[in-house]
């Protein structure tokens, strides 16, 4: 039962589709067989980022692959490694960071197509299976450790990685973190619980920590939950729902606004505002492996990579 008007309807449509060339079907990956057994997938779409000159990356998790999507809706291959890459943010500098579920948090050069590890455990402890990403103005990096975390096991955690090197974990008992972001005045931290079906509100404190952590919206429905974010430059949250094919629009106070419906699957998994107003939204399709586009009468908040 909701209390709150029902959401405006918007209706997205096909931006671009991975080319047969770069499907890998009846392969049968590890992570396919954890992740989504039962099905042949030949593509996994996340991750969507802009860089500076309007092009769009995306990861292809099971291959290891980075995706350059130009505004024509070209794919090719930026770099393929052993991993499974999953969130995706391009740094100011160009290059390309990404939580890395086998590996951690990985940087890219989007020209060479050189990897390397910019953190991979805390204490000598391994992550769980890093998730997401989000740049703090200041250049600090949020990021989630969901692995299979879930309602079952809730240990999944949520670190910030300082730009003086420092690890400080500010989560440790979420059931599946996912996608993260954060509000405009950086004083709150958005997080996707996929398995509680839930966003987190966490407070930041000016000493690092936080406090009062609590649940900004409760969802219901769908195969999955609450996965990528993003925020709007009126405060206004957007939350991928997979298994919904749905991107609900929430105002700061978490009233509903819009639901962005998929005109394809229903694995809408992540999300980022592009286009020359930045008002249209770019949405993976997973299943399907296909880029979703819907305009909005707000404008996105604008990314570390445009600053």
């Amino acid at each position: 039962m909701s209390l709150f008007s029902p959401p405006v309807n918007i209706q997205t449509e096909v931006f671009a589709r991975v080319p047969d060339r770069l499907r890998r079907p009846g392969q049968r990956p590890a992570w396919a067989n954890a992740n989504a057994p039962g099905r042949d997938i030949d593509c996994f779409l996340e991750g969507p980022a802009f860089d500076r000159e309007g092009n769009l990356y995306v990861v292809n998790i099971p291959f290891g692959e980075i995706f350059r999507i130009s505004l024509a809706g070209e794919f090719d291959v930026v770099a393929q490694y052993d991993g499974w890459p999953n969130g995706l943010k391009v740094h100011k500098d160009g290059s390309l960071y990404v939580a890395d579920y086998k590996n951690g948090i990985m940087r890219v050069d989007p020209i060479s197509g050189a990897v390397e590890t910019v953190i991979d455990h805390r204490w000598s402890e391994g992550f769980h299976g890093c998730n997401d990403l989000h740049f703090a103005a200041n250049g600090d990096i949020y990021f989630t450790d969901q692995g299979q975390s879930g309602v079952h096991e809730a240990t999944g955690r949520v670190y910030r990685y300082t730009t003086g090197g420092r690890l400080e974990r500010l989560i440790a008992n979420g059931p599946s973190p996912n996608g993260l972001v954060l509000n405009p005045q950086e004083s709150i931290l958005y997080i996707g619980m996929t398995r509680g079906n839930a966003a987190w509100r966490v407070p930041l404190l000016p000493d690092g920590t936080t406090t009062k952590v609590g649940i900004y919206i409760q969802l219901s429905g769908g195969h999955g939950g609450p996965d990528g974010l993003a925020m709007d430059i009126e405060g206004g949250l957007l939350i991928c729902h997979a298994g919904l094919g749905t991107v609900w629009h929430f105002d700061p106070l978490g009233e509903p606004l819009h639901r962005i419906r998929s005109c394809e699957g229903l694995m809408t998994t992540n999300l980022a505002f592009g286009g020359t107003d930045n008002k249209t939204i770019y949405i993976t399709e997973s299943m399907t492996g296909t880029i979703l586009t819907a305009d909005l009468p707000v404008a996105g908040q604008p990314m570390y990579s445009h600053q």
